[in-house]
């Protein structure tokens, strides 16, 4: 049985046409791996899983992104190229129900990166102002290529820029990460003999004191994860545990995430900050700046865009731009999108395609559209 299309789904066809992104179908049943690696924590919370006959993990479709970049390395098409696609993803939500439409443009191989994330976000707010006309909206827009240049030039260890960066659109992990680096955790939870060894940070002996425990208390050293694995692990949070991050560097870093400005206003607040805590963003800070101005050439009122350092999305595939959007005086938010220039190489592409995107929430949309007609 056909799914049954929001109505307004010919003006979103419509409005794909006319920005020259070409129409993609993708399978409802998707591999499983790609999501599990790189779809972020909590969308792989709530993702449908099974099986084929051969034991291969498979999922249904739970979003567009990495099924559309899939189907273009296998397509082996050339770039730059930018598809379109409407059509039905499945997972858990908490405000109810499983299957929902989706609609978005993903934009691949375009190498001005500047242009490429302002024609993304032209475009998914043409969307809304075609599908919700006369309705404000509000854009947020954060960076992960900005965060994570502040953390390079803090000095910190390359562990914790990995943990910060995958905390980056989580307030919870994000908030968890700076309090281990303000007052690092010790080691009470351990007992002597491991400690003794975690400290020492040796992995051989660790891992087999490891083995003896699991083989004392009937575990198989074959299931899950190996002693050798543990061991490794357990040293690698030992060094997250052993820095605490200086006081001034760890308030440059709160004030940096406190930064919410309207866009026309952020590059001098980015540099200002800078400035102050004695650091050097200029090769991030011109990238931004350069993006903000082909934003504003596209005709958005630049009052409706701010720029939140703190904002970021929950999908571990995000490397620069991030941004959503938003009915002004609503919360819900009715388009989501980002720069993700790693992901088409992690997914097996033979050499580097940048990309940007959105997905637009039609359910939403449709809501909105009930309650103000």
């Amino acid at each position: 049985m056909k799914p049954r299309y929001p109505s307004f789904a010919p003006d979103i066809l419509a409005l794909f046409a006319e920005r020259r992104a070409d129409a993609v179908d993708v399978p409802v049943i998707q591999p499983a791996d790609p999501f599990l690696d790189m779809a972020g924590e909590d969308l792989r919370r709530r993702i449908f899983l099974t099986e084929s006959e051969t034991g291969a993990s498979l999922c249904l479709r739970p979003e567009f992104t990495i099924p559309v970049c899939l189907d273009h390395i296998q397509s082996q098409s050339g770039t730059p190229r930018r598809y379109s696609y409407l059509g039905e993803v499945f997972r858990q939500r908490r405000e109810g129900g499983n299957e929902f439409f989706q609609a978005g443009i993903e934009d691949l191989g375009d190498t001005d990166t500047a242009a490429a994330d302002a024609r993304s976000i032209a475009d998914a707010h043409a969307l809304l102002q075609k599908t919700l006309p006369g309705l404000s909206l509000s854009v947020t827009l954060g960076d992960q290529s900005i965060f994570e240049a502040v953390l390079a030039a803090l000095g910190l260890p390359r562990g914790w820029q990995k943990r910060l960066a995958r905390a980056f659109g989580s307030h919870a992990a994000l908030t968890a990460a700076l309090a281990d680096l303000a007052n690092p955790a010790s080691f009470a939870a351990l007992d002597d003999g491991v400690a003794g060894l975690v400290m020492a940070g040796e992995e051989a002996p660790l891992a087999a004191h490891i083995t003896e425990a699991m083989e004392a208390a009937g575990l198989s050293p074959t299931a899950g994860r190996t002693p050798e694995e543990i061991a490794r692990r357990l040293l690698q949070k030992t060094e997250l545990r052993s820095v605490r991050l200086a006081d001034t560097a760890l308030e440059a870093l709160r004030r940096f995430l406190a930064i919410r400005v309207p866009l026309d206003a952020a590059h001098e607040a980015l540099e200002s900050f800078a400035r102050d805590a004695g650091l050097s963003l200029s090769a991030a800070l011109s990238r931004f700046a350069a993006r903000a101005e082909k934003i504003a050439a596209n005709g958005i009122a630049m009052d409706t865009i701010h720029y939140d350092a703190a904002f970021g999305r929950p999908l571990d595939y995000y490397t620069g731009l991030v941004f959503e959007i938003t009915a002004a005086g609503n919360e819900r938010v009715l388009v989501g999108g980002g720069r993700y220039d790693r992901l088409l190489t992690l997914l097996g592409a033979k050499k580097p395609i940048p990309g940007v995107g959105f997905s637009v929430w039609l359910d939403r949309i449709g809501e909105l559209r009930e309650t103000s007609s």
